[in-house]
């Protein structure tokens, strides 16, 4: 166990990349390593080496030139995979080979036509031949949140035993539920007598939506490391967002817990990434999303006017987000129009307001949402209306 520090294993240069029409080269991988650098990852998976000669080439420009974090490199249960990977981080400050095998029934059976006692051989084989090159050896159990416990606990004690230091609980199908992968990770704290050699790690996958809470359950549970991507790209439905754990960790701070994540640059990296990958941001999306700080129901926008904390339990500036947004719709209210009436530089009274609330309403139910300049038409007919008069 390493405290209460999470460690933030960032792979979106990984799998984050394995989202079609992702694809980076390695001058645009670079520019976004030094960024994650920069915003307090303590990982980055900076590729899989052995899959293609400009992935080799990728790890091995940001194994030269990232020195302040651990440079990763991916590889099968495979010699040559293994050896490349060495190979590709030949050059880097802290590296890290991260090597395993599936160990649910179904990989065995139907992946690999196996059995259990051939994977269990195959993962220690794996984690041996990383030692030859590093001290720092990470093992994935690839479909552990299908996997037996008992025959987990068995492969963990294993390959710990062997030399990893650190030991990937994957959910790679996003099939668990946060109290199953919770206990999962709690059963192996009690049950694998040599864990407290090796570090915990969390990788969650979100088809179905759930892999932040899977992550915090497992940290809960004593996981100390959480796999996660920007904008939560990745494989399918995508991997835990680490902009979301980060600052769910920040928040809760009953939790005891903390990362070294500098909140922030998110918003930053979140648009870097989306420009560089190509990839949009939904609206949405927590944290990152362009409507994460904007309210427009008439309840929101009056309690937000009155005190912030109301609606928002994150500033937007603490993460690196534009200000706070005040969209004006058909279901906004007296309060939020009068602060826009404001904002553009007229000033009128409740009176005022009551009656300018009619003539907004009727733009509101004919657009998506009212504009400034919307407001200015309507504020200088009002006061044309109310000279003549």
């Amino acid at each position: 166990m390493t405290g209460n520090k999470v460690f933030i294993f960032d792979t979106t240069l990984r799998d984050g990349e394995q989202v079609p029409g992702c694809k980076l080269n390695t001058k645009e991988k670079l520019k976004l390593a030094l960024k994650l650098e920069a915003l307090g990852v303590d990982i980055i998976e900076a590729g899989f080496p052995i899959s293609s000669p400009g992935d080799f080439e990728s790890v091995n420009q940001i194994a030269r030139h990232v020195k302040n974090v651990t440079v990763c490199g991916l590889t099968r249960a495979v010699q040559k995979d293994i050896d490349v990977a060495a190979q590709a981080l030949k050059y880097a400050v802290r590296p890290r080979i991260h090597t395993g095998i599936g160990t649910s029934d179904l990989h065995i059976k139907a992946k690999f036509n196996s059995t259990r006692e051939e994977i269990l051989e195959r993962a220690v084989q794996c984690v041996k031949w990383a030692r030859h090159y590093t001290d720092d050896v990470e093992f994935y159990a690839e479909d552990a949140g299908r996997t037996d416990n008992d025959y987990l606990a068995r492969v963990i004690e294993a390959v710990i035993k062997a030399g990893a230091t650190t030991v990937n609980i994957p959910d790679t199908t996003g099939y668990c539920l946060p109290s199953q992968y919770g206990e999962k990770i709690a059963y192996l704290v009690n049950n694998v007598p040599n864990i407290d050699k090796a570090v915990i790690s969390c990788h969650c996958h979100n088809d179905l939506g759930l892999a932040t809470a899977n992550s915090i359950a497992g940290v809960i549970a004593g996981a100390r490391q959480i796999e996660c991507t920007i904008n939560g790209l990745g494989e399918r439905a995508g991997n835990t967002s680490l902009e979301e754990v980060a600052m769910i960790i920040r928040q809760h701070k009953d939790l005891g817990l903390y990362t070294t994540i500098q909140a922030e640059q998110l918003n930053p990296i979140s648009r870097l990434v989306s420009d560089t990958m190509r990839m949009p941001v939904q609206p949405n999306k927590a944290i990152v999303g362009s409507n994460a700080f904007s309210h427009s129901s008439g309840i929101h926008q009056d309690g937000f006017l009155k005190n912030a904390q109301t609606y928002e339990i994150i500033a937007p500036e603490e993460v690196g987000a534009d200000s706070s947004k005040i969209v004006l719709t058909a279901r906004s209210g007296r309060s939020a129009l009068a602060y826009r009436f404001q904002k553009l530089g007229f000033q009128f009274d409740r009176n005022d307001v009551d009656v300018l609330y009619d003539e907004f309403l009727k733009v509101a139910d004919s657009k998506k949402e009212v504009e400034d300049s919307d407001l200015a038409f309507i504020a200088k007919q009002y006061q044309s209306k109310a000279a003549v008069a």
